[in-house]
């Protein structure tokens, strides 16, 4: 008779802030997956970033876990000109010895507001 019980268990899935249409940060199998976070519409990149860092600790801080557990994270710049603004303040937040792996790119936000973008995967 073959073992079925690892087919008939299911990860527990937690979601944080879970609105309609997405949840702000869902945890599950020790993993904690972040929506993109973005900071004031019409803010500089800076102010954008900074605050988009605060929630990103904020919301890893709801799932039990923090910065330093950080795996990956994804920006999206509405301008690549605006790359080593958005770095000073991106390099100055990331804890030393835990810099994550991280993909940066130019993309269509989803207002011409936005700068920037952050979408973070974490270990809990």
């Amino acid at each position: 008779m073959a073992d079925t019980t690892a087919a008939t268990q299911r990860a527990e899935i937690t979601r944080i802030e879970c609105g309609d249409r997405m949840s702000m940060a869902v945890v599950a199998n020790g993993t904690v997956y972040l929506a993109g976070q973005v900071g004031a519409p019409g803010a500089p990149v800076a102010d954008q970033t900074r605050a988009v860092l605060a929630e990103v600790d904020r919301l890893l801080a709801a799932a039990g876990t923090d910065k330093t557990r950080i795996l990956y994270a994804q920006i999206w710049l509405a301008d690549m000109a605006d790359f080593a603004e958005m770095n000073g303040v991106w390099d100055a937040w990331v804890a030393k010895g835990h810099a994550p792996a991280r993909a940066t790119g130019e993309a269509k936000l989803a207002t011409p507001d936005y700068k920037v973008e952050i979408i973070v995967t974490a270990a809990l």
